[in-house]
């Protein structure tokens, strides 16, 4: 089963979080405890399908995993993983924050699209 395009609606950027550095590729640390600082990086803008849980899913999901609160959709890519963090773009609107439990592919031939339960996140917009 593929995915059909119409159903990718959202557009979502994938972000995940990187060190600070400055011109010449250092991480930047400060010079007094040692700490570095971190950023949100996009690593790409894909269109995805985003789907709130129905109440029945909500009820379900709370026996393992309270907090997922969605599930979005994307055409399958390599490299993603629960580390990074999913960015709902919304014109004119603030931008909504989810970070995924995994990425799951699709069941057929794992390569057509992949699932992302998410919980809300924390951030910017929010």
């Amino acid at each position: 089963m593929t995915m059909e395009a119409g159903k990718l609606r959202h557009q979502v950027r994938i972000e995940r979080l990187d060190y600070l550095r400055d011109e010449t590729g250092a991480v930047l640390q400060d010079p007094s405890t040692g700490e570095t600082a971190q950023q949100w990086v996009e690593v790409a803008t894909v269109w995805a399908s985003i789907e709130p849980l129905s109440a029945r899913e909500f009820i379900a999901s709370a026996k393992t995993q309270a907090e997922i609160v969605a599930r979005i959709v994307i055409r399958y890519r390599d490299g993603l993983d629960a580390s990074m963090r999913l960015v709902h773009v919304r014109s004119g609107r603030p931008d909504v924050i989810y970070n995924p439990a995994d990425f799951l592919p699709d069941k057929e031939s794992g390569l057509d699209y992949l699932t992302a339960p998410c919980s809300r996140g924390v951030g910017e917009g929010q």
